[in-house]
């Protein structure tokens, strides 16, 4: 009796300790065992709430963090095009090459720095063996656009009315060219695959669609076969395209449309109608070029089918960013900076500002003429005396040039 006693009162003892064992253990390891449970029974949940045990009146979140707002820039410049005078200047007849970057120097510093940089092209690069020419049927040393990359334009928009000037195979060395210097681009395709593909930057994790269409080619049919080449302006193509952007999660739809009336320094009822289309459909931002002088911005608060509301923001022309034209506005242009916080889903434009630039062609020199000028800074060194090279007769023109150019585009918007 007394053994059994004793045997009885020794195993209640080891029960007792290996308990206090698990006690101390659990208490030791509950964060790791408590993380355990929550990945075996909530595999698919993204936000879980503990009880707020010290009564704070608050939750604490452990398993997905709060994220924070994204701020970048996008600035876009006119169009690039090419008459012969400027390729005469820029060619070395030592060399026998093309060097177009002493044109960019005072605006470098404008367009480099940005998140993402985009210009408009308004020439074809169909090689030297074609010949190089001038209007109706642009053709430029593959150089130029080397120079447009040294100055950190990091996408072309290629869906213009002289993509075709050299039918198809024009088209496709100038989709050559820009691949072999590291440029992206969209607007003109090789094949339909390629036309089915949506142009993405990435910003921080924020996803940016790129979209490109033309009003057309200069009355060059579109080759029957090859539909797919060159987006024209069609409603139908463009809502498929932004609904593919969409399901594909792009945060921000940009819109770059070559459109309008040559010349005119206001937007017509059609680009009107179809920046409400496109604003409407879910584009966040419209890039307008091809009318040779600039056109008014404007940002607006557009809303939904579903009532929800947006920013949005349309500059209906930039003007020529490189050119030789003498029409009234055509040798001026702005680089636009946007401004933009994504946050919460939502696209916030900041600020939409810009840089009043000049195509100046110099009389008195015998070669490299051409020069984009900076019009605010060029009249203000004037004025202080810093810097007077310009001279009183282009100190003139820059201020009758820039006071045309804020009157078209309108205010800068903060």
């Amino acid at each position: 009796m007394k053994n059994f006693v004793k045997n009885k009162n020794f195993g209640f003892f080891v029960k007792f300790f290996i308990i206090i064992l698990i006690l101390i253990a659990v208490f030791v390891f509950y964060d790791d065992i408590l993380n355990l449970f929550l990945k075996k029974g909530n595999e698919n949940v993204e936000n879980f709430n503990f009880l707020d045990v010290n009564n704070t009146g608050n939750s604490v979140n452990t398993v997905s963090e709060e994220i924070s707002p994204v701020n970048f820039n996008l600035v876009a410049t006119g169009d690039i095009l090419c008459h012969n005078t400027q390729y005469f200047d820029a060619y070395d007849s030592s060399t026998g090459t093309y060097d177009f970057n002493y044109v960019f120097d005072d605006v470098v510093k404008y367009i480099e720095p940005a998140d993402i940089a985009i210009s408009s092209l308004e020439t074809s690069f169909a090689g030297s063996d074609v010949g190089y020419s001038n209007y109706p049927r642009f053709n430029s040393p593959d150089s130029l656009i080397t120079a447009v990359k040294n100055i950190g334009v990091d996408i072309i928009s290629t869906a213009g009315n002289h993509c075709l000037d050299y039918g198809f195979s024009g088209l496709s060395r100038t989709i050559d060219v820009l691949d072999s210097n590291g440029l992206s681009h969209l607007g003109t395709y090789k094949s339909r695959e390629e036309q089915s593909k949506i142009l993405y930057k990435d910003i921080d994790g924020v996803k940016i669609a790129f979209l490109n269409y033309t009003y057309g080619t200069n009355g060059i049919p579109v080759p029957s076969d090859k539909d797919f080449c060159v987006n024209l302006i069609d409603k139908d193509l463009m809502s498929s395209q932004i609904n593919l952007a969409k399901s594909e999660n792009a945060d921000v739809i940009i819109a770059c449309m070559h459109w309008g009336t040559e010349y005119s320094t206001v937007q017509n009822s059609e680009q009107e109608d179809l920046a409400d289309f496109l604003f409407e459909s879910g584009v966040d931002i419209i890039i307008g070029n091809h009318p040779h002088v600039a056109e008014p911005m404007e940002k607006r608060s557009v809303t939904l089918e579903d009532g929800t509301v947006k920013d949005c923001f349309v500059i209906y022309a930039l003007g020529n960013f490189t050119a030789d034209q003498n029409y009234d506005n055509t040798r001026s242009s702005v680089i636009l900076n946007l401004d933009l916080t994504f946050e919460n889903d939502t696209l916030n434009i900041n600020s939409a500002t810009y840089t009043p630039v000049y195509i100046y062609k110099n009389p008195n020199v015998r070669y490299h003429k051409f020069k984009l000028i900076d019009m605010e800074d060029a009249i203000l060194k004037y004025e202080s005396s810093e810097d007077t090279s310009i001279g009183q007769s282009l100190y003139n023109t820059l201020k009758s040039e820039l006071n045309s150019i804020t009157k078209i585009v309108g205010d800068e918007i903060y």
